[in-house]
């Protein structure tokens, strides 16, 4: 029998699945093997922290593995595969296919094929695959220069929209409601704590603004359905590249409409901005498929690493 490992990796976070040829067999997380965000001693850590545990829930040694694939952003920094793929060739056998957590994300949904997916968690990216492969992708800037609708731009706009309600005179409970969320004792001092370097965690507060918009707070309500509106600008613009180069091999663009998938907290917890997306897509793509909840990145880490990337 061959054994299959997938790996997620993220900022903060690594998620590990380790799987036969038909069911996954045991599932863990560490913290971040990303060397952007850890020192080579503690990614190490934390990398053979998994391994072990899978190997003592499974009893399958690491040298059983017939392939791993490793889903992580920067996949193109030196600092990040060369890592990898030295630590991982010399404790698990097998295959390494290395690639990023846009296309294991687009292969959850798609499993190889066209499609686009919309991800927003603390940051966001949007991404399309052409029917040759090619990625087409908007946003992903970081969140100086991107991330709409992350849980990031959400609170920080949050908090830009209350201040300026409070400017122009009008009704919200977005500052009392921060100011106790942040146990801060005055406007002062939320005013210092934003502006700090390095700044707050403003992806925390998208918890207060989502309460206050389902209590009817308009402040809240209108945040949620822009950062909406925002990253679905950036889907439609994935849309109509794909739409593109469709027409460019002969498809008429009306009949390749891709289907649309979603990943993230904020797209699975954050109904609000889910339907803001949703319904600014309609608008152009009314007839575009729209995959119900959200789809779990390792999944398709754990198919490419089964297939080898083979629809």
């Amino acid at each position: 029998m061959a054994f299959f490992l997938a790996l997620d990796i993220g900022g903060t976070k690594t998620d590990y699945v380790l799987a036969d040829e038909t069911h996954e067999l045991a599932r863990v997380r560490t913290g971040t093997i990303k060397r952007m965000r850890t020192d080579a001693q503690t990614a190490t850590a934390n990398l053979e922290e998994a391994l072990a545990a899978l190997c003592l829930r499974t009893g399958i040694s690491m040298h059983a593995i017939t392939r791993t694939c490793v889903g992580t952003a920067g996949e193109t920094v030196p600092l990040v595969t060369d890592w990898l793929r030295e630590a991982i060739t010399t404790r698990i056998s097998g295959e390494l296919i290395l690639i990023g957590d846009v296309e294991i994300a687009l292969d959850a949904a798609f499993q190889g094929g066209t499609g686009v997916l919309a991800m927003a968690g603390t940051g966001s990216n949007v991404a399309g695959r052409m029917i040759d492969g090619t990625l087409v992708t908007a946003g992903g800037w970081g969140p100086a220069l991107a991330d709409q609708g992350s849980g990031h731009r959400i609170g920080q706009e949050a908090l830009r929209a209350a201040f300026l309600a409070k400017d122009e005179g009008r009704s919200t409970l977005l500052l009392d409601a921060v100011l106790d969320f942040w146990q801060l004792a005055s406007l002062d001092l939320l005013v210092e704590f934003a502006n700090s370097h390095p700044a707050p965690d403003f992806s925390r507060l998208t918890e207060v603004v989502l309460r206050l918009a389902n209590e009817g707070d308009q402040v809240a309500s209108a945040v949620l359905r822009k950062e909406g509106e925002d990253l679905a600008w950036l889907v439609r613009l994935v849309i109509r590249r794909l739409q593109l180069a469709s027409s460019a091999a002969g498809s008429n663009p009306q009949d390749t409409t891709p289907s649309l998938a979603f990943t993230g907290s904020i797209l699975e917890k954050v109904q609000p901005v889910r339907n803001a997306l949703i319904a600014a897509v309609q608008k152009e793509f009314f007839a575009i498929h729209i995959l119900d909840g959200v789809v779990d990145p390792i999944a398709g880490a754990v198919w490419r690493a089964r297939t080898g990337g083979r629809a």
